[in-house]
């Protein structure tokens, strides 16, 4: 019994290490000057109404100017930005799929969540003392939020490649039930809404296959 717990937590730790490996910002090759990301400015209210909306995300008839709506293979529709490319990692649990502006370096990061909630997969993927991103070098919280079915996350880090960088990590309860999580990445040198930008239209158009949005 206690062999098998053993090995069951060694199992939890690979996957989480194999996830968080994955979401670094690995392929856009090393960037100079960067500089500390910009204070957040953003009106409250407004960011928490936004954030509100994001608990049950239904898609929009037409993509938004500038964007195009794909149906990933990898199982959901989502609107992303056109001319953006898509790559594809697999992961010990479940396919990573970024989406990445070749002109500034934003990136959108879609995969689907192991843990029993957005809270707990958040909580463990910054926090756990083996993988945790909280440990990289400058990690900086800038702002926390969550819902009863969502849990968001954004901060800065010192990438080793690319020097400064800002996430916003939001974890979700998709309309069918299944959790995902959709991380937007971007240079510590642009601001936070062009950062954020990408990631709130495409929770506002998320739906997994099959699955009845909106």
């Amino acid at each position: 019994m206690f062999a098998a717990l053993a090995v069951a937590v060694l199992v939890g730790v690979a996957v989480g290490a194999g996830v968080w490996f994955l979401l670094r910002d690995t392929s856009l090759g090393s960037r100079s000057g960067a500089v500390p990301a910009p204070s957040v400015t953003a009106d409250a209210s407004s960011k928490r109404e936004s954030q509100k909306e994001s608990e049950s995300p239904s898609p929009s008839t037409s993509p938004a100017p500038g964007y195009r709506r794909t149906l990933d293979p990898v199982g959901y529709a989502v609107e992303v930005p056109q001319g953006w490319s898509r790559t594809e990692k697999q992961g010990q649990a479940a396919p990573v799929v970024a989406y990445e502006d070749p002109a500034d370096g934003r990136r959108l990061q879609i995969f689907r969540l192991a843990e029993d909630t957005p809270a707990r997969s958040l909580d463990l993927a910054e926090n756990d003392p083996g993988y945790g991103f909280a440990r990289q070098p400058g990690y900086q919280v800038l702002d926390r939020a969550s819902g009863a079915t969502w849990s968001e996350l954004a901060y800065r880090y010192d990438d080793s490649d690319l020097g400064a960088r800002q996430v916003v990590d939001h974890r979700f309860e998709a309309a069918d039930g299944t959790l995902y999580a959709i991380r937007a990445t971007g240079p510590a040198t642009l601001s936070p809404a062009q950062v954020r930008e990408p990631l709130t239209r495409a929770l506002s158009s998320f739906c997994p296959t099959g699955a009845q949005c909106g």
